[in-house]
């Protein structure tokens, strides 16, 4: 049977993160993972997509300066879309919320994807 398959992880910091109960077989898929480190993590399904949010795109983003409040090991998953090799995408959200309440050049998005 064919179709999109959809898994979705709770935060990599958290202890209910578990990607092993998340497989993924043959096909178009998108895993969701609220924090973006998890695609550093081995046992991530391997998805076409993966979608994060958590980072609010660090918030506050002076010009050549690095976010100063973002939450990831990882710096380069600030916000926007990575090609990751081998056909896998991440992409990650800046979204509507906030840490603090304060934000500086980094906008909140809503994003959409057309599917085909």
């Amino acid at each position: 049977m064919g179709g999109l398959q959809i898994v979705g992880l709770d935060d990599f910091w958290s202890v209910c993160y578990s990607p092993a109960h998340c497989p993924l077989g043959a096909g178009p898929s998108i895993c969701l993972v609220h924090n973006p480190d998890a695609v550093d993590d081995p046992g991530l399904p391997q998805a076409d997509w993966t979608l994060s949010g958590h980072t609010h795109g660090g918030q506050c983003k002076f010009r050549g300066v690095d976010p100063p409040m973002l939450p990831v090991k990882n710096k380069q998953y600030a916000a926007g879309g990575v090609d990751l090799g081998s056909g896998t995408r991440r992409y990650v959200n800046r979204r509507l919320g906030y840490l603090w309440r304060i934000r500086f050049g980094v906008r909140p998005e809503i994003t959409l994807f057309t599917l085909r």
